[in-house]
């Protein structure tokens, strides 16, 4: 894992600060005026947290407009490595959080994904952890199980890189399935519980996988093994 420098901390801190007055300023002005009862402290509260990560979200894409974090290996020391820096500052500090607490209901974390850069068709929810969902997409009617986890990024060693994660419609993942960069998966596929799918793997319309690593277990490769 690349050590992430002072600098790259210090532009994620000037942005977070700025998303945390933001986020409380607005509360303080369009809510602090209103009569709310007893709770009245606890319910502005919880309006600033959610007011803060919209704008957590809102900030997090024009940084990524101003710089964005493209697909394909990050070089050392590089400009791309600077941006997923501080990428990755906003997730293991703002988003990770929400996302891994399993609290959140579906479509709100639908809107989360979606605000973050995830692309996913009608009807399509996730109950498990979409990591990186700039390079994630996803059709219609398909749904990730229970901690299931999509991860686009390779991190080994000093090694890092980005690949996109497709997945097509009336898809179902199952729980804690593991799917990982440059896989695809045709409509009508299945995902089996706990499975594991190794990078680049290509998974056909209708098949089903399953297995660590997963293979084809039912439908056009495995019938033609057979």
């Amino acid at each position: 894992m690349r050590k992430i420098s002072l600098l790259q901390i210090g532009v994620f801190l000037v942005l977070f600060i700025a998303i945390i007055g933001l986020g409380f300023g607005t509360t303080a002005l369009f809510f602090g005026h209103l009569e709310l009862g007893d709770f009245r402290g606890v319910l502005l509260i919880i309006l600033g947290i959610f007011v803060t990560y919209v704008y957590a979200v809102l900030v997090f894409r024009v940084f990524l407009r101003i710089a964005p974090l493209r697909e394909g290996v990050i070089g050392q020391a590089s400009k791309e490595e600077f941006v997923y820096h501080v990428y990755l500052l906003f997730f293991l500090l703002i988003f990770y959080p929400v996302m891994r607490s399993g609290a959140v209901p579906l479509p709100l974390m639908r809107l989360l994904y979606l605000g973050l850069g995830a692309k996913l068709g009608d009807n399509t929810y996730s109950s498990g952890i979409i990591l990186d969902p700039i390079f994630v997409e996803a059709g219609s009617n398909t749904l990730i199980g229970q901690y299931a986890l999509i991860i686009p990024h390779v991190i080994e060693n000093d090694k890092l890189e980005h690949y996109r994660v497709r997945i097509g419609n009336n898809v179902t993942i199952g729980a804690h399935a593991v799917v990982l960069a440059g896989v695809t998966i045709g409509d009508d596929a299945m995902v089996a519980t706990g499975s594991v799918v190794k990078k680049g793997t290509t998974i056909a319309a209708g098949e089903v996988w399953g297995g660590v690593p997963a293979k084809c277990l039912k439908g056009g490769r495995s019938e033609a093994e057979g």
